[in-house]
């Protein structure tokens, strides 16, 4: 299914950007990894190499939050494989803050990582994609399909994600491009710690959302990483401008 497919993940170290990486290897995808930790990101392809001894992945270290970084990945991606047919958009960050105590510093980082670094990726991308009637799988959130407190500009940032997905998938299907989303729950990643939860806060997080998932539980990176499978491979060929809740049903409860 998926054996020739030229796979561009941005934001491969960790989490889920890992586990789909790792999943589209053994699958017989081609891939070129990116993210910000060298070490994180090698350790993710030694995981791919495991799954495809004879799939060695293409490492391409670099911050999307940069314009030259950004344009380096498509660069170095087009001249080592030639083509391109999958772009997983994942690179992504979380930072908790309300209207009463965010600033305007914390939008700027958390809309230009979760929104500006995936516009240009996917701008630089369309050329390729096109050629190969690819698809685009941009990885967005619940918040951006319902609203919570206390995350104000990581909630502005995925509803911008899957409206960005929705308007370019339009623009696209006429060229047979799809576009489509998937919308996380809590899944079990690093991500909310990176975003400043600790260890104890984080632990008490995961078991309260045993109550905010209808499923009583949190989801795990493989969960999602095969919604992602799904949405790229050519089972999902008349499917497009989706947002895919991958969330055990949490999108579809109402507070309690």
């Amino acid at each position: 299914m998926y054996l020739a497919y030229l796979f561009v993940n941005a934001g491969a170290s960790s989490g889920i950007g890992a586990a789909t990486a790792v999943l589209f290897s053994k699958l017989g995808a081609k891939l070129a990894l990116t993210g910000r930790n060298e070490e994180n990101l090698k350790r993710t392809a030694e995981q791919c190499e495991k799954e495809l001894p004879t799939n060695k992945p293409l490492l391409i270290l670099g911050d999307l939050s940069k314009e030259t970084d950004t344009k380096s990945v498509m660069e170095k991606t087009v001249k080592h494989y030639g083509k391109l047919d999958v772009l997983v958009n994942n690179a992504g960050i979380i930072e908790y803050g309300s209207i009463e105590d965010t600033s305007l510093d914390q939008y700027d980082r958390v809309m230009g990582m979760n929104v500006r670094s995936m516009y240009h990726l996917t701008m630089l991308a369309v050329p390729h994609l096109i050629d190969t009637r690819g698809n685009i799988i941009n990885v967005s959130s619940v918040n951006g399909l319902r609203s919570y407190p206390n995350q104000l500009a990581y909630n502005m940032s995925k509803s911008a994600v899957d409206q960005f997905t929705r308007c370019v998938a339009l623009e696209l299907a006429p060229k047979q491009v799809r576009v489509n989303s998937v919308n996380p729950g809590v899944i079990i990643t690093e991500i909310h710690k990176r975003g400043g939860l600790s260890e104890e806060n984080y632990l008490q997080f995961l078991e309260h959302s045993k109550t905010t998932h209808a499923l009583g539980r949190p989801g795990n990176v493989d969960e999602v990483a095969s919604a992602i499978a799904f949405l790229a491979s050519d089972s999902a060929s008349f499917i497009t401008g989706v947002q895919l809740p991958v969330d055990g049903g949490r999108h579809a409860m109402c507070p309690r």
